[in-house]
């Protein structure tokens, strides 16, 4: 077995300070931004995203209305819709993280 080598005495973990990590910043953004300005970044980013989440709410929302009031037919179609709305949510996510990863590149 190899012994190791002489150990260089390193400073204690100071758990208040975060890592220094060479070649990393912790913050891209020199100034922190507020729930809405980022909720309004997001959104010019990838519009498509809250168009699903709004659709897919309103079919749950109309969907759960149709079963209280017994129209069974119609809040199957709508529960079929709101799958629907979910997956092209998903797909939008998916296309906004392609074309960000495609843009980022030099």
């Amino acid at each position: 077995m190899a012994t190791p080598g002489p150990m260089t005495p390193e400073a204690p973990f100071e758990p208040s300070q975060p890592p220094v990590i060479e070649g990393f910043s912790p913050s891209v953004y020199s100034n922190p931004e507020s729930f809405k300005e980022k909720f309004l970044r997001k959104t010019r980013e990838n519009p498509m995203v809250p168009i699903g989440c709004l659709g897919t709410a309103a079919a749950l929302t109309y969907g759960l209305y149709c079963f209280h009031r017994g129209q069974s037919q119609r809040s199957q179609l709508m529960m079929r819709t709101r799958i629907a709305a979910q997956g092209f949510t998903v797909a939008a996510i998916l296309a906004g993280l392609a074309a960000s990863a495609l843009k980022s590149r030099p």
